[in-house]
């Protein structure tokens, strides 16, 4: 793992503690879900690699690499839809999170929605999404602050 946190703008979260204890509530729930949590890591770094967060690649490869994901299928992730390393129910969760994450291209897909359904109950979709919603909400935090690891 890193060493370091520098925040070359400022902590939001020191700033406004409760934004922290609001956020680290969701991020509970979320691990509380049916979902798997190396699939939670996958959403992460993917997201965080379209929003080109260093941070959170960084941050969340390490714990994915806790929760017993490969390095293969991390190198793998930004080329996932050439890649034979993800399941079908994988690809369906990391179309809905290129779907999410770039929300004003084209929303998300009646068609992407549908893939979901056949993989995940209304309740894991709801997870599943507010995860997404979760990482991005991140990412653009720690974007705008300049944080960086070291």
């Amino acid at each position: 793992m890193f060493t370091k946190i520098i925040k070359k703008r400022l902590d939001v979260w020191k700033e406004e503690p409760m934004y922290w204890d609001l956020i680290a509530k969701m991020d509970t729930r979320l691990y509380q879900s049916s979902i798997p949590k190396s699939l939670i890591e996958i959403i992460k770094i993917r997201a965080s690699q379209i929003n080109k967060c260093a941070f959170c690649v960084d941050y969340h490869t390490a714990e994915a690499l806790q929760h017993g994901e490969t390095p293969r299928r991390i190198f793998a992730l930004s080329a996932w839809q050439e890649s034979p390393l993800f399941t079908e129910t994988e690809r369906s969760v990391l179309q809905v999170v290129e779907e999410i994450t770039h929300i004003s291209v084209h929303g998300v897909a009646d068609e992407t929605y549908e893939k979901l359904k056949t993989h995940f109950n209304t309740k894991e979709i709801a997870d599943i999404i507010v995860g997404i919603c979760h990482i991005n909400f991140l990412n653009r935090v720690g974007i705008s602050t300049k944080t960086v690891a070291l």
